[in-house]
């Protein structure tokens, strides 16, 4: 039987009502309110919308709650059922859009591919116009959908609009989690040495909450550049969906000690006020025992911590590292450039990025449905708030797009010089 048979089963008004509720006590209970909303006029908004939200269809009941949601002005804010198959291009495709203008029309540009995801393997390139998808004309500002386990037919052209082509992208089936809607996750990792003792490091995802398998797979990775002799360092984060605390791994290896990364704060902390001194620090665990370890400490205590890196030692890039970022680097690969960035150990360029770093659970409303709420904030070593801002690069450079069609990257091609410009390294931390 298909279990995604009845997605358009009608939702009762008592089911609804319940719902509701559920939201409405959770975002004022659990909710961390960076953006300094008001929640009594959010309140007001939402019980205006309930009777509306009673009487409408199911897409429009989900949909009408996914408004007022994002009134709250936070990020990793979701509201979705177990049968969602409709997901954004970078959990699907593998790949991130932005607004372009052609001839006066405003248009979908492909910018970040990823390598072997379903974009990359139906012939995408970055700087490719996405025309139509199944036929239905896409334009900004409402982003695409596409559904998991299906095959999409796109209409694509070049940057210039011509050369239109027809491209089948293949969706793979992928099941959910308790933690996340299904999504179709990209490969976390490539390396590799691009010019002597030049290594370059590309992070689409940091997998798993904890991010041990992440560790080991990238302590590899590492190991084979420096076989290879690099000691200049390129980590591009371009696109990064984000993840879990993987981010710990990569951020100790950009300094041979034991610095902050940053500090997680709940809601409770923030209001009764803190002093970042007096944080419980903590080095991310590196193996179960002490992960099992870590957790116990703070199972019946105030969670606001500050990430320490784990003092993996002296390394031959130390000191020569540029970080490539862009408007869709997320989350934990935010954290990563926000620390460097604080404590000097890489140079970051390109674009701003997201200012999507708050840290999320998930509530189970019953009949399927969750809500993902954000009930962490995070912040810099020098207490900054990287939600709504993002971390801006020293050294900006757009992509060009018609150069960037031919398969010319500005930004790498940038920090390319400048890396190649650095002296010997001067280990910090």
């Amino acid at each position: 039987m298909d279990k995604h048979k009845d997605v358009n089963k009608p939702i009762g008004r008592k089911e609804r009502a319940r719902i509701l509720a559920s939201i409405r006590k959770l975002v004022l209970k659990r909710h961390f309110n960076v953006a300094g909303i008001s929640y009594d006029d959010w309140v007001h908004s939402f019980d205006l919308r309930k009777e509306e939200l009673f009487s409408a269809d199911l897409e429009g009941f989900e949909n009408g709650i996914r408004e007022l949601l994002s009134k709250l002005g936070s990020s990793h804010t979701l509201f979705y059922h177990e049968r969602t198959r409709q997901v954004l291009p970078q959990h699907s495709i593998n790949a991130t859009l932005r607004s372009f203008s052609l001839n006066g029309t405003e248009r979908w540009m492909f910018l970040d591919v990823f390598e072997d995801g379903p974009a990359y393997a139906a012939g995408i390139k970055p700087a490719d116009l996405l025309l139509a998808l199944d036929g239905c004309s896409c334009k900004p500002p409402t982003m695409p959908p596409f559904g998991i386990g299906r095959t999409h037919r796109l209409t694509v052209t070049n940057v210039r609009g011509e050369e239109a082509r027809q491209l089948d992208v293949k969706v793979p089936h992928v099941e959910g989690s308790r933690s996340i809607p299904p999504m179709v996750a990209p490969r976390s990792l490539a390396h590799k040495v691009i010019a002597p003792a030049l290594g370059l490091l590309k992070v689409t995802y940091f997998p798993g909450a904890m991010g041990m398998r992440f560790a080991k797979q990238l302590d590899a990775v590492i190991a084979s550049l420096k076989e290879q002799g690099a000691d200049r360092l390129i980590i591009d984060l371009r696109g990064n969906i984000g993840g879990g605390l993987g981010l710990a791994r990569l951020a100790s290896y950009l300094c041979p000690g034991q610095l902050p990364i940053g500090h997680s704060l709940t809601r409770a902390r923030l209001q009764s006020g803190y002093d970042m001194e007096t944080l419980p620090r903590v080095p991310m665990p590196q193996s179960t025992p002490e992960l099992l370890w870590t957790l116990s400490r703070f199972l019946f205590r105030d969670k606001s911590v500050a990430l320490l890196t784990q003092g993996l030692g002296p390394q031959p890039f130390h000191g020569r590292i540029v970080l490539l970022v862009n408007e869709w680097t997320n989350s934990a690969a935010e954290m990563v450039a926000g620390f460097a960035q604080t404590h000097r150990l890489a140079t970051v360029v390109g674009n701003k990025t997201a200012g999507n770093v708050l840290g999320a659970a998930n509530f189970k409303l019953g009949g399927g449905h969750t809500l993902r709420l954000p009930i962490f904030g995070w912040y810099t070593p020098r207490g900054d708030c990287l939600e709504g801002k993002g971390v801006s690069p020293e050294i900006k450079v757009d992509v060009n797009p018609y150069r960037l069609n031919a398969g010319l990257d500005d930004q790498m091609e940038k920090t390319l010089e400048i890396v190649r410009g650095m002296g010997r390294p001067v280990p910090r931390g």
